[in-house]
C-alpha cells in the first residue's frame, strides 16, 4: 500500500541548497572577499573612471507609452513572458532597491547622462549607493528602467559586487517616494564588452515595464578598468502597497 493511499502525508521535497537564499549569500560572501584581494593586487587602479553603460547619440531616444517617456535609448525588447504585466505605475522617484538573493537593500541617488552621453554612477566614495536614470521611467513606469551601481571601488567590494550571480526568476524590487514598490523578475543576465556594447537591446523599449540593472564586468586592467558591462534583464511581475 503507497504512503498516499494509507493517509501518510508525503515529505515536501526540499529546495535545492544551489536556490537557497543561504547559499546565495555565502556564496556573496566568498566573493567579496575575493575581489578585496583583486583591489588590493591592483593597487591604485581606475576604478572611478570607467562608465557604467554607454548610450546612444542624442536624438536617437524614443519615448515610452505615457506621459513621463523612456529609457535611454530605442529598440525592441527580448524577453518575452506570456502573462500580462501588471498595469503601469504613474511617476514616482525610486528610493532603494532590494536584491533577496543577493542581500542587496540599498538607497538610491539619481544618475544623469554625462557630456558624453554615457551614464553617471553613484559617488565612488559612497560604493553602497544605487544609481537610478533620473530621466527615465521611474519604478514601476512604462518603460525601461535603468539603475546602475558599482562592482567595486578603491575601499573594496561595493553594491553589485555579485550582480552577476543572479539567476532567470530572481526578484529586484524597487521602493518609491509615494511607499509603492515594484517587483521586477529576472529574465536574463549578460555580460557586453564596452567597446561593442548593444544599446538598443539594453536600452530599448518594450511593451511591458521592464528594468535593467547594471555594473562593471569582464576582465579587469589597471590603466583602464574593466572591459564590459554586466547587465540584468528585468520585467514587472507585481506591485506592493498603495
Amino acid at each position: 500500500m503507497s504512503a498516499s493511499s494509507a493517509g501518510v502525508p508525503r515529505r515536501r521535497r526540499r529546495k535545492p541548497w544551489r536556490r537557497t537564499r543561504a547559499y546565495r549569500l555565502a556564496r556573496t560572501a566568498v566573493l567579496a572577499v575575493v575581489l578585496t584581494t583583486l583591489v588590493l593586487r591592483c593597487g591604485e587602479g581606475h576604478h572611478e573612471r570607467y562608465p557604467e553603460a554607454h548610450v546612444p547619440a542624442a536624438g536617437t531616444t524614443r519615448a515610452a507609452s505615457g506621459a513621463h517617456g523612456g529609457g535611454p535609448a530605442a529598440g525592441p525588447s527580448r524577453s518575452a513572458d506570456p502573462t500580462p504585466p501588471p498595469r503601469p505605475l504613474p511617476r514616482s522617484p525610486a528610493t532603494a532597491v532590494r536584491i533577496p538573493d543577493l542581500g542587496v537593500d540599498a538607497p538610491i541617488v539619481p544618475v544623469r547622462l554625462d557630456a558624453h552621453r554615457q551614464l553617471g554612477t553613484p559617488p565612488v566614495d559612497r560604493p553602497k549607493l544605487i544609481g537610478w536614470y533620473a530621466d527615465g521611467p521611474t519604478p514601476g513606469e512604462a518603460g525601461t528602467a535603468v539603475a546602475v551601481g558599482h562592482r567595486d571601488t578603491r575601499t573594496g567590494p561595493a553594491v553589485f559586487a555579485a550582480l552577476g550571480q543572479l539567476d532567470p526568476g530572481d526578484h529586484v524590487e524597487a521602493r518609491r517616494a509615494d511607499g509603492r514598490t515594484a517587483v521586477y523578475t529576472v529574465d536574463r543576465v549578460r555580460t557586453f564588452d564596452k567597446n561593442h556594447f548593444p544599446d538598443k537591446e539594453v536600452y530599448g523599449t518594450g511593451d511591458r515595464p521592464e528594468l535593467r540593472v547594471l555594473t562593471c564586468g569582464g576582465l579587469y586592467r589597471s590603466r583602464t578598468g574593466y572591459t564590459g558591462n554586466i547587465v540584468v534583464f528585468a520585467h514587472l511581475t507585481a506591485i506592493r502597497g498603495g
